[in-house]
């Protein structure tokens, strides 16, 4: 397979740059995964008419961390900084842009307050940074800025803090948001709750490599970026009985697809369940097989990503990229702030 077979025209207007008003007025296009039967379009609030009593929905419950910070030099330089991972409380691991322009020992002053020193980097572009006044935790909440993707041209606003968030987020640590998650609502929860929809979480913290494009040409070539992923028990069993007794197992998102697939082929649904912490650079693309899911909630995507080949390879790229056109034509937002689909 070329990762040129997963291209699709897609309008720059297209781009969602802001979200829906509310969270379930973004729209919905309901797919059926094992037939061609008419998509049903709709909007987000109308889930809970897709969804049956029984039906396990697995969220992502990752939190986005404020990651981006602006600084400057005591020569007047600014730089960007965009944080990765903590190695400690103190030390932090970031991408610092003009790159070529740090140089170990350099002293930052932090936009929003705080100090920060530049220990040097790796063979890569990642560098080591050392807070001076506080811990890292502190720093970012103080002066970091959320992280939007780099195909939202606009400065981050007031909203973006609460709505680059997803209701369910409670475990800091991704740079980006697990974006299907963002069209929940409180209210939509407790209505798929009364329904009889059981609704458990994993975490699995998205990196900063779902921005970057696939370097090969050929599909089975590239390589994902690992990331942490966490399952508690509660869930394994929830998953492992709805698979036992025929009941469907609803994945939130990429994310969560990846985390449970991941559990699935490491024999993590197996009994005895018990808590498991570990990473993941699961990539699946068409051949893949389901082992775990058995319907998907998810955005709309960019051309030849790997979230692109995930979806293609959960329903086939065929059927998949006519839904796209279809989408294209019928005005659907895309990407972080777009609308969504649920392919059942």
């Amino acid at each position: 397979m070329r990762v040129s077979d997963f291209s699709f025209e897609l309008p720059s207007e297209l781009v969602a740059q802001e979200p829906a008003v509310e969270r379930t007025a973004s729209r919905l296009m309901v797919l059926s995964r094992a037939t061609d039967a008419p998509a049903q379009h709709t909007t987000f609030a109308h889930l809970p008419e897709f969804i049956r009593s029984g039906d396990v929905l697995v969220v992502n419950r990752t939190r986005v961390v404020p990651a981006r910070l602006f600084a400057v030099r005591t020569d007047g330089v600014q730089f960007e900084i965009f944080f990765l991972r903590s190695v400690d409380e103190k030390r932090f691991i970031a991408w610092g842009k003009p790159g070529k322009k740090l140089r170990p020992g350099n002293i930052l002053d932090v936009t929003g307050g705080g100090r920060i020193t530049f220990h040097g980097r790796d063979a890569g572009r990642e560098g080591t940074f050392e807070v001076e006044n506080g811990t890292v935790d502190e720093l970012l909440e103080r002066s970091g800025h959320v992280p939007l993707p780099p195909y939202i041209h606009r400065g981050e606003a007031g909203a973006d803090r609460e709505r680059y968030q997803t209701v369910f987020a409670r475990e800091r640590g991704s740079v980006a948001a697990p974006t299907a998650g963002l069209h929940f609502d409180a209210a939509l929860l407790d209505t798929l709750r009364g329904a009889g929809v059981r609704i458990v979480e994993v975490t699995l913290h998205v990196g900063p490599g779902t921005f970057q494009p696939l370097f090969d040409e050929d599909v089975e070539a590239n390589h994902l970026h690992a990331e942490p992923i966490a399952i508690e028990a509660n869930t394994l069993r929830e998953v492992a009985l709805a698979k036992r007794e025929g009941r469907r197992v609803i994945a939130v998102g990429t994310t969560a697809t990846r985390a449970l697939e991941t559990a699935a082929r490491r024999g993590w649904l197996d009994e005895p369940w018990t808590d498991r912490r570990d990473e993941t650079d699961l990539f699946l693309y068409p051949g893949a097989q389901f082992l775990a899911v058995d319907a998907l909630i998810t955005n709309f995507h960019l051309p030849r990503s790997s979230l692109f080949m995930l979806v293609c390879a959960f329903m086939g790229t065929e059927r998949a990229l006519g839904h796209y056109r279809d989408a294209v034509t019928l005005g659907y937002r895309f990407f972080s702030y777009g609308d969504a689909m649920l392919i059942a």
